[in-house]
Formats: C-alpha cells, sequence, structure tokens
C-alpha cells in the first residue's frame, strides 16, 4: 500500500505562521527601488512606509545619485516625486534631464523650489513648481509638500508617492537642530502612514556626531557616500540584515554606473 504523505505544515512560531510572514513581508518590500541595480539585488526591495538618509561628502554627485533614484521612481515605476530643493534652482534641476536626455513624466513631478526667491529671481508658479522664501521657510516648504501630496494621492490617485529633500544640511544652516526634527517628525511620520519613501541627503562632515544621530532617528536605513583615493563608493546599511559591500560608482551623461 502506498501511503500518500501530507504537504508539511508550515513552521509557526509563538503562534506565527512564518511562512505568511515571510510573503507578507516580501509583498511590504515589493513597491520601491532604487534603480541601482547591484543595490536592489543586495537589499530586495524597500519596504513601503521607509525613510532614508543618503549622506555623503560634498562633491560626491549625492545629487546626480539623488536625480537617478527620482527619475527611475517616475519614469520607470509610476511613482510620483515630490523633490524639495534647497542648492539650485528647480528650472536647472528639470533642464539637468532635459540635457541627459531622460524624459520625465511632469504629471508625477513635484517640485519645491527654496532658492529661486531668495535670490531675488522672479518665481513663476506651474502645475509641477512652487516656491518657498527659502531653506529657512519650514512652514512654507511643508505647506507645499502637503499641497502635492494631496494632488497626487487624492486628485490623481497615484498610490506610489516618493519624497526627495536636498538637503537636510542646507535647512540646517538657517533653523537649529530642535526645529528641523520637528519639521522631519511630522513627514517621516506621514510617509510611515502613507506606504510612501523618503529619501533625505545630509552632507557628512558638515556636522558634529550628536546632530547626526538625532537625525538618524527619524530614517529606516541609510545610504552612506564615501571617497577613497579619488574615487567614489556607495554602499546601504540598516534595509539589509547586514550592510551591503561598497560598489565603487561613477556617472557619466547622468547615469550612475557601478564599477564591477
Amino acid at each position: 500500500m502506498v501511503r500518500l504523505l501530507s504537504p508539511p505544515a508550515a513552521k509557526c512560531f509563538g503562534g506565527i505562521n512564518m511562512k505568511n510572514l515571510e510573503i507578507k513581508q516580501r509583498e511590504e518590500k515589493d513597491d520601491y527601488i532604487f534603480g541601482i541595480k547591484e543595490l536592489d539585488n543586495a537589499i530586495g526591495g524597500i519596504r513601503k512606509g521607509s525613510n532614508i538618509m543618503l549622506i555623503g561628502p560634498p562633491m560626491s554627485q549625492k545629487e546626480v545619485i539623488l536625480h537617478y533614484i527620482m527619475y527611475h521612481g517616475t519614469a520607470i515605476n509610476d511613482n510620483a516625486v515630490i523633490a524639495v530643493t534647497t542648492r539650485e534652482p528647480a528650472t536647472d534641476i528639470l533642464e539637468w534631464f532635459k540635457e541627459n536626455q531622460l524624459v520625465l513624466p511632469l504629471s508625477r513631478i513635484g517640485i519645491i523650489d527654496c532658492i529661486t526667491k531668495s535670490v531675488g529671481r522672479d518665481a513663476f508658479e506651474t502645475e509641477n513648481i512652487k516656491f518657498a522664501s527659502s531653506p529657512a521657510d519650514l512652514t512654507g516648504i511643508g505647506v507645499r509638500i502637503s499641497q502635492f501630496l494631496e494632488d497626487f494621492h487624492l486628485k490623481k490617485k497615484i498610490p506610489k508617492i516618493q519624497l526627495h529633500i536636498n538637503s537636510l544640511s542646507a535647512m540646517l544652516m538657517y533653523s537649529n537642530i530642535q526645529t528641523v526634527f520637528r519639521f522631519m517628525h511630522v513627514f517621516t511620520g506621514r510617509i510611515k502612514e502613507a506606504g510612501a519613501l523618503g529619501i533625505f541627503v545630509v552632507d557628512s562632515g558638515m556636522h558634529d556626531d550628536p546632530t547626526i544621530a538625532t537625525l538618524k532617528q527619524l530614517v529606516d536605513g541609510i545610504i552612506e557616500i564615501k571617497e577613497e583615493n579619488d574615487k567614489n563608493y556607495i554602499r546601504t546599511v540598516g534595509l539589509s540584515s547586514k550592510p551591503t559591500p561598497w560598489l565603487e560608482y561613477e556617472v557619466e551623461a547622468g547615469k550612475l554606473r557601478i564599477i564591477q
């Protein structure tokens, strides 16, 4: 007689079905990726509601990495991206994509420009561009983030939204750490609640250790950039069970390439 074997029961731990838990965790991580294949493969995706710090030295092309993530999120993954810029005018950002022949779906782009008004240039708002008076205008920045969130989520029904702030270091030049922390605490909480993705740029070497430690309380993981022997390296910490290896990268014609 042949005995029919039942399929093995799913392992349980503390009353939790571990197989179902693994599936749920995998589904939660499926929504966001950087668009940098080597990093994405190493971390297996980014869980919805994650807040990430992008930290590295000045002149390490952090802005290009953020632009690359912005392009991949909107043009490839159909996400909406809200970008707060404290370093270059919104028109310059859009021109950068045009010069590098990267076509952005403007219906999914919202840029909050904190520079143009502060240097006395004409500021004309469009559907894609809104203005704050300066990087110190955290109230104005917050109002405009909320306007874009409402437009993308409630009116356009875009389910996946990314918030990029470049940079927290510039905000800290005008406001103290307590003020910036309170501002960030509100929006990192909203990102978690909405299942969105937040990426916030910090310049390493500009802040003392307590300031960096305070900001790290707000994030789930870190993209680290370092320079060594005139080469740039990138890795992630906290987005997988262990840090990814340092990967050398270079940027050419607006494209980021990992050097194997």
